[in-house]
Order: structure tokens, then sequence, then C-alpha cells
């Protein structure tokens, strides 16, 4: 036998946990209807790979096929690495894995992370209609809800932000299920160490986490070790304010979805008139405009950069119709032309 040679891992030995195995089945359970396929936007990392694990054992037991997507970023040398591990485990757990290498394009104001996570949305988006699936499930965990909480305070994002991550949303005519929203980092870390120390199965380590040039890897670096240290239960806390936005959003969403829909709105949604826009109060303004964004799956604005737009739409309208504004958001341009005010992809000026 060739001592260089690394030994099968042995998945048979290792005992799933109940608290992962009740978060997936409880996630499924809410559906209208019990898919025949369904993804796991698979990265690697602890978090994708124990919930890919624990998926397997539902999907063998509930009767559905299980489909791991795995989005090459091409970023890092060791990327060619991740994606041949990805293959792997799902060969290991009897399932089928797609990959898809993408290009990273169009970074802005937002940076290369804003970037990296429209091209994997993209590429997800690809895999899933090749594969005829529907529903992805993603591995974000308390910990990350509660980062993201933080992330979007110190933005300024607005009440809409705040909400943060849900348990389900719809993108892309997809359905994105986070089953682990509820369960602490350390929980899976724990897990995923017993899991392996027992199969002999190495989950990646994406270094960039612990690189302070990446807004979240700095947050996780500098602001959690204080946070931790003087307030333990801010990650409790900050999802607890998370879930109490997310309801608070519900009753402003359909205001907005009321707002939005005497806008003299065009029949895809990319376009709305000025004029009807500008009969509403400020507050309602700013909310139907964060409203728009979101419909096209768009990042929220900063309060800044929000009313830094809407500053523009008024001096526009009190200038006339015929004077053009364009103001660059993430992958789009907002632009107004003939009293229309509309967004423009990139690829298309």
């Amino acid at each position: 036998m060739d001592a260089t040679r690394k030994p099968v891992p042995d998945f048979s030995v290792f005992h799933p946990s109940e608290t992962l195995l009740e978060a997936i089945s409880a996630s499924l359970k809410g559906l209208d209807h019990q898919p025949r396929n369904i993804a796991i936007a698979f990265s690697g990392g602890r978090d994708s790979t124990m919930l890919a694990v624990h998926a397997a054992v539902i999907a063998q037991r509930d009767g559905f096929a299980l489909h791991l997507l795995h989005i090459h970023h091409g970023l890092q040398a060791i990327a060619d690495s991740w994606q041949q591990q990805a293959h792997q485990l799902a060969d290991r757990l009897g399932i089928t894995c797609h990959s898809l290498k993408v290009e990273v394009n169009g970074v802005g104001t937002e940076g290369i992370e804003a970037a990296a996570r429209a091209a994997r949305y993209r590429g997800l988006a690809q895999l899933a209609r090749q594969a005829n699936i529907r529903h992805i499930m993603l591995g974000h965990h308390r910990d990350d809800q509660a980062e993201t909480v933080l992330l979007r305070l110190l933005r300024g994002s607005g009440p809409q932000g705040l909400a943060a991550m849900s348990a389900s949303m719809q993108r892309d005519d997809l359905i994105y299920l986070r089953p682990l929203l509820q369960v602490d980092r350390s929980t899976i870390d724990a897990v995923a160490e017993c899991f392996e120390r027992q199969t002999g199965w190495s989950c990646a380590d994406d270094p960039t986490n612990a690189e302070d040039r990446y807004t979240r890897s700095a947050l996780r670096k500098r602001l959690v070790p204080e946070l931790d240290n003087r307030w333990p239960s801010w990650r409790s806390v900050l999802a607890r304010h998370a879930k109490l936005a997310a309801q608070t959003n519900t009753v402003l969403e359909e205001v907005a979805a009321e707002d939005f829909s005497r806008l003299d709105v065009s029949e895809d949604g990319r376009t709305f008139s000025l004029m009807c826009w500008r009969k509403l109060s400020e507050a309602r303004q700013a909310h139907v405009l964060r409203y728009w964004l979101s419909l096209h799956g768009l990042q929220m604005p900063t309060e800044r950069r929000l009313q830094e737009l809407m500053r523009q739409m008024r001096n526009l309208h009190a200038m006339g119709h015929d004077r053009n504004m364009r103001m660059k958001h993430g992958s789009v341009w907002i632009s107004c032309h003939r009293g229309r005010v509309q967004l423009e992809r990139q690829e298309s000026l």
C-alpha cells in the first residue's frame, strides 16, 4: 500500500448532530410542498460541509435528491482544490455536485466582497436552472446574522437592512433557505471538529477569513473579541433584534408595495414615474426607493447615498424632465429620462 496515499474517509463512524438535523428538518417542513430536488450552496468550509452531511441524512430518509452547487470564484490559487474537494464530498455522500467557475467583475464602491457575492448568486442561479433545482440551502448561522446586523448598523442601511438575513428568501426565481440561522457558530464548529476527528475529512479553510483588509474579517478580528469580553450575549441580542426588525419590516413592506403600485410602474418593474414619486411624503419616498431596489435583488444603500439620490431626483424634477441624471449603485445605474426613473445594467451602457 502506498504510504503517501491518504485513507478514504469513513463517514459511517460519524453520528450526526440532532441539533443540526432538527434545524434542517424544520426549515424543510416550512415549505408549501416537498421538492424533489434540493441543493446546498457549498463552499467547502465547516458551515456548508456540516449542512451537506446532515442534509444528506435527511434526503435519504425523506426521499428527495440532494445536490451540491459549488462556485469557483478564481480569486485564490487554492480554489482549484476546493472545487475538487466539493466533488469528493458529494461522491462520499452519494449525491451529485455541480460546479462552475465564474468571473468576479464590476468591483465598485462596495468592494470585492460584494462583487464576489453577486457573482456567486449568478453562478448558483445558472447551475440551479441547469439541474432543474428551485430550492437552495445556505449555511449562514446565528453568528453570521449578528455580524450582518452589526455591519448594517455601522453602514446606516436603514430599517430594512436591520432585518438582516431571513430564514427564507426568493431571488432569481429561486427559493433560498437558511436552516442554521438559529444555530451558533460554536455548535457547528464543535460538530465539525468531531466529524473531522472521527472520519479524517478536512474541511476547507478560507485564509481570507482572517485577512484584515476584508470588512467582515476585520470586524471578527478587531471588534468581536471586545464584544465577547464585555457583552457575551451580544450575538443573541442582535439576532433577536433582526427578528423583530423583520416583523416590523413586513408591515412596512405592505405600505411600500401599495405606494409603489401607484407610481405608474413599468411591467418589468424597472421604471416608474418621477412625478408620482414626488407626491409621496419624504419618509415614504425613501422607503419606496428601498423597496424598489430590493425587488431587483440590489443591496440597500447607506442613508447618505439614499439621501443623495433623493436630492438629485428632487432637483431634477425642479429643473425639468429634459435633464438626465445617472447615479451608480452597485452593478446598476439609476437614471432618469423624460420623467421616468429607471435601472440600467452596467453592461447595457
